[in-house]
């Protein structure tokens, strides 16, 4: 596999200098080799209209937020990063910048619970409509475009049925019928994969998650290399306000530095409990990308350089999957994912309870693994002993 990944028009630099370096340069009054938590809410204007570096009101600008958000670009290979209070409002964003009572999303049948919800219960009744599509099939997304569809939104891989969707043909699809397409990259990080480089228009993440990779701070980003369209969210960034605060912007930055070497040991330990459980016993089926017989496996080795830390896998009946989730001591139940202690849930009670009833209701019998950074020998006698 090309442990390669497509750089765009990111610096001829390694992932894990930008992710240490872009936007942080040593403080000039102190030369902090950290960038301060400027935890300000308005700033002295040299006369009227005169802003020092830009900087007049913390909604709007903030010299932490504004390190992040450079850092964050960076390290997705876009000229314009983005950051806000949480995904959602990330995702919100996006919305209220690109669509209008009338117009038409394709989205994934698989998506994340919070992004179905926010479809179906904000935009559906604002008159924007949706079809989800298994976006793994490239017949049906075509049928699926209308005059009015104005996004492709994709999550690869999907949460949490693990589902790989191939970027640079969506992105082909997407433009063909003059609508832009979005990628949810946050299973992937930008470490794993590069939607930009693949031909995406917007990458968006939740930085609660792998970015942030402490379990300590809610956020979310977004990065896009358009210019005109990074200028048309940031008004809507600030007209809306639903920005990362300065410690929050503070805490992701401070998880960036050491996400290449994080995301190398969520993948080392998830390859090895994957093994564990293709031959357990009381486990039906797994779901990881890594997986040869994973239908997506092709496209996976093709625009990811690792498969990623997260692990869904069925068993034999809902009533065991709840049993297994109840019974792990290291994998603590818990919702979301991408920190560096090991999570475990039910998705169909859990994440993804928005989506009962509906086409994007997930398996009962489901269970969802993020896996930490512990010693994989531990988490995998935790995993035996909850299988028992």
């Amino acid at each position: 596999m090309d442990n390669e990944v497509p750089q765009g028009n990111v610096p001829q630099q390694g992932f894990e200098t930008l992710a240490i370096h872009a936007g942080q340069e040593p403080d000039p009054t102190t030369g902090a080799v950290v960038p301060p938590i400027y935890q300000v809410s308005t700033y002295k204007q040299d006369g009227i209209g005169g802003l020092r570096g830009g900087y007049e009101y913390s909604r709007s600008a903030n010299p932490t937020r504004t390190a992040l958000e450079e850092c964050f670009a960076a390290i997705e290979g876009g000229t314009r990063g983005l950051a806000f209070a949480s995904g959602l409002a990330a995702e919100d964003a996006i919305l209220r910048t690109l669509l209008r009572p009338g117009d038409h999303v394709v989205i994934p049948n698989d998506a994340y619970g919070g992004t179905y919800r926010l479809f179906a219960r904000v935009a559906e009744p604002w008159g924007v409509s949706y079809d989800p599509v298994p976006l793994g099939d490239l017949s049906a997304v075509r049928a699926a475009m209308r005059p009015d569809t104005k996004i492709v939104w994709v999550e690869t891989p999907t949460n949490p049925l693990l589902g790989v969707s191939d970027i640079a043909a969506l992105a082909a699809i997407a433009h063909e019928g003059g609508a832009l397409l979005v990628v949810d990259n946050t299973f992937a990080s930008p470490y794993l994969q590069q939607p930009l480089a693949l031909g995406a228009d917007i990458v968006v993440h939740s930085t609660t998650k792998y970015v942030g990779g402490h379990s300590d701070v809610v956020g979310g980003a977004l990065a896009v290399q358009d210019a005109e369209l990074g200028d048309r969210l940031a008004f809507h960034q600030n007209a809306m306000g639903a920005v990362a605060g300065p410690f929050d912007s503070w805490l992701t930055l401070r998880g960036i530095k050491t996400l290449g070497v994080r995301m190398d040991r969520h993948c080392d330990n998830a390859e090895k409990i994957v093994e564990m459980l293709v031959a357990h016993r009381s486990v039906k089926q797994v779901l990881y990308p890594g997986l040869p017989d994973h239908p997506g496996h092709d496209v996976a080795v093709k625009q990811m350089k690792r498969f990623g830390g997260m692990i869904s896998f069925r068993a034999w009946s809902a009533e065991d999957a709840v049993r297994i989730c109840e019974r792990t001591t290291l994998f603590t139940l818990g919702e979301s994912l991408g920190g560096v202690e090991s999570l475990i849930e039910h998705p169909g009670r859990m994440t993804h309870a928005s989506a009962a009833g509906s086409p994007l209701e997930v398996p009962a019998d489901l269970v969802r693994l993020s896996v930490g950074i512990e010693d994989v020998a531990d988490l995998i006698a935790d995993l035996e002993h909850a299988l028992s």
